[in-house]
């Protein structure tokens, strides 16, 4: 666009002030929705609605044009002989395409079938500068896609379905939850350690306090402790923050959610999140078959479970539990040939070892819902060890379409067997394993003070509504994604 185009309909304000109308009004008192509005039967009067226009056709003496808002659009009649030769004359002097229009009238459908308002008046809401993308095409730049998500909801009628699909998936999961008794709480994102899961932190500085503090990896330790307080069953939607590699299934910045129950284990919860995934999707889908890639997968049937050292010998013939170390898993690898696209390899403890490992070889073969059990204590600092075999611990993971759903586990409660895990998370750290966890004192003295059983797990939001999107990209289900900034000249 040129400056001269911008600076014509700049220019246009000025005719709105000559005429002693503010060109930025406080409001516009609708009585509908645009999306309501063309549901409304024939001759309804006094119907109120706005939008913007994106679509303007001019006949003569009569002009039709297409107003929009997020969830619908209608068409809008305005005829000289009714509306007045210089309401008429005004409203083609200074509307132009993107506008924003407030219109009163009675509703009729044309010859064509289209839902229709006849105005009887019209108010001016708004004036784009800037011209909109070609209304055929959208924006095909995808960068400029996430740069300008604004543009891209405007003009691309499914990224509007796409994101009214997320805030009602987001509402389906809280009034499960709701109604199952859980209460919904929020914790502090600036956290002083950086711990509750096992990833690499963002790290800034507090002015005030002048010391460093993090953004939260999880809200884990922030909810056990109000278990510690008295709360039974709680929840927290929470943007977590991983200073890790971005990917198309990854973000360093994204949204979960993680809940914890007293007195549960983590089989009441893999029953749980089962219940709740389907009554999401039959709340928002009427069926629980979806396609995912392509395939048709019917979630009404039962989940499979499978442990994770059976799975890792299924996929590679390596037996995790033969190797004690993180040397001699390492040497097993590689003699199998198995090239682990993770920096820094040797640095890593055995737990995060093993867990590399399985996103390269098993993971992206797990389609339909599978349920992943019995992982290795090394991968699992504040999970609770199983009672019969305490190299593993009472945890599962929801593995469908080669990405994990839910991580969920029994947790551990033991303060002492809590710092020593801690202790050795440390020690990986200092070692150069920028993903083991830290010791959090704050934690440990809470836990001392007593803790009841407790079962917790977390689901990646974006994730799984990437997944029943069906988009290659979790970018596509992120309204504004960070991405590197644009260098000015």
């Amino acid at each position: 666009m040129s400056e001269e185009q911008r600076g014509f309909r700049i220019g246009k304000l000025e005719k709105l002030r000559e005429k002693n109308i503010n060109p930025y009004p406080e409001r516009f008192q609708v009585n509908f929705s645009l999306h309501e509005a063309s549901k409304l039967p024939d001759e309804t009067m006094g119907v109120k609605v706005a939008g913007r226009i994106l679509a303007i056709r001019g006949m003569g003496k009569i002009t039709f044009m297409k107003v929009q808002d997020l969830e619908g659009s209608i068409q809008f009649f305005l005829k000289k002989d009714e509306i007045g030769e210089e309401n008429y004359e005004f409203f083609k002097e200074v509307f132009d395409l993107g506008d924003f229009i407030g219109g009163e009238g009675k509703i009729f459908t044309t010859k064509t079938g289209e839902k229709t308002l006849r105005l009887e008046s019209f108010t001016f809401l708004g004036k784009s500068f800037r011209p909109l993308p070609e209304k055929f095409h959208g924006i095909q730049d995808i960068e400029a896609i996430y740069r300008q998500r604004y543009l891209d909801l405007i003009t691309n009628n499914e990224t509007r379905e796409r994101f009214l699909f997320r805030s009602r998936f987001i509402k389906a999961l809280r009034n499960f939850l709701d109604d199952k008794g859980f209460l919904e709480v929020e914790t502090p994102i600036l956290q002083n350690k950086p711990s509750g899961a096992s990833a690499r932190p963002f790290k800034t500085h507090h002015n005030t306090y002048d010391t460093d503090v993090y953004l939260r990896i999880s809200p884990e330790l922030t909810l056990k402790k109000l278990v510690v307080g008295g709360f039974t069953n709680v929840y927290e939607i929470a943007r977590n923050f991983r200073n890790e590699g971005v990917s198309p299934n990854h973000l360093q910045d994204f949204t979960m959610i993680e809940g914890y129950s007293a007195y549960w284990n983590y089989k009441d919860n893999m029953n749980l999140t089962q219940e709740l995934i389907k009554h999401i999707i039959m709340t928002l889908y009427g069926t629980l078959e979806i396609k995912i890639s392509g395939k048709v997968v019917d979630l009404s049937k039962e989940w499979p479970e499978i442990s994770f050292r059976d799975l890792i010998i299924k996929d590679t013939g390596i037996d995790i539990d033969t190797y004690k170390t993180a040397s001699e898993l390492l040497g097993i690898i590689k003699e199998r040939g198995i090239v682990l696209e993770v920096d820094h390899i040797e640095k890593l403890g055995r737990g995060n070892l093993i867990d590399a490992l399985y996103k390269k070889v098993s993971r992206p073969n797990i389609i339909e819902p599978m349920f992943l059990i019995k992982h290795p204590i090394d991968l699992s600092p504040l999970a609770r060890a199983n009672d019969e075999d305490k190299t593993i611990t009472d945890r599962f993971q929801l593995i469908i379409n080669g990405q994990e759903i839910i991580n969920g586990y029994s947790e551990l409660v033991d303060p002492i067997d809590q710092k020593e895990r801690l202790i050795q998370q440390s020690k990986l750290k200092a070692q150069g394993d920028e993903d083991a966890m830290v010791l959090d004192e704050e934690y440990i003295m809470a836990m001392e003070h007593g803790m009841p059983p407790i079962s917790g797990w977390g689901m990646g939001i974006d994730r799984l509504i990437q997944l029943l999107q069906n988009r290659e990209n979790i970018r596509d289900v992120v309204l504004f994604p960070l991405l590197r900034p644009i260098v000015e000249e």
